[in-house]
């Protein structure tokens, strides 16, 4: 993520390294009637997204290919009036971590050229590779985002 105020200007990038899509997928991707999901009929994520970022003055771009991932950018006009707030960044990403302790993520979140990370593996290592759901766990994440974010001028 990357909020620029005096450039008027808010970025939200995520990129995994999954299948990927291809042309066709991609294309369709929008589309909130479409997914490739077999456990529901819709795929509204990516729609509201996109919704949200045009409304707020911004774009949606999705970069895609078989085998390489997939990259979604959102671009917003910072100070739009249309702007959905960011919400709880700290409680956000929490509850991504515990919830999801198979998944490597990756949270950097620039603010006017400050930057904080935040990497899973970081999580794991606290914990001595035990359930990172132990009470201190979830203590240590929580002081680690709230430091990490106020360092830079950020809002949890």
């Amino acid at each position: 993520m990357v909020e620029e105020p005096g450039k008027d200007r808010l970025e939200i990038e995520i990129r995994d390294d999954g299948i990927g899509m291809d042309e066709e997928i991609r294309q369709k991707a929008m589309d909130p009637f479409f997914t490739t999901r077999t456990s529901r009929k819709v795929g509204l994520g990516l729609s509201f997204l996109g919704q949200a970022a045009q409304e707020a003055g911004g774009t949606l771009e999705i970069e895609s290919s078989p085998g390489d991932g997939t990259t979604v950018r959102a671009t917003f006009q910072y100070s739009h009036i249309d702007r959905k707030p960011l919400g709880d960044m700290i409680e956000t990403m929490i509850t991504l971590l515990i919830g999801n302790p198979d998944i490597d993520f990756h949270y950097t979140h620039v603010r006017e050229n400050k930057s904080y990370t935040l990497k899973s593996e970081w999580l794991r290592e606290k914990c001595n590779a035990q359930s990172s759901i132990t009470p201190e766990a979830i203590r240590w994440l929580r002081k680690h985002l709230q430091e990490g974010l106020a360092g830079i001028g950020a809002r949890g």
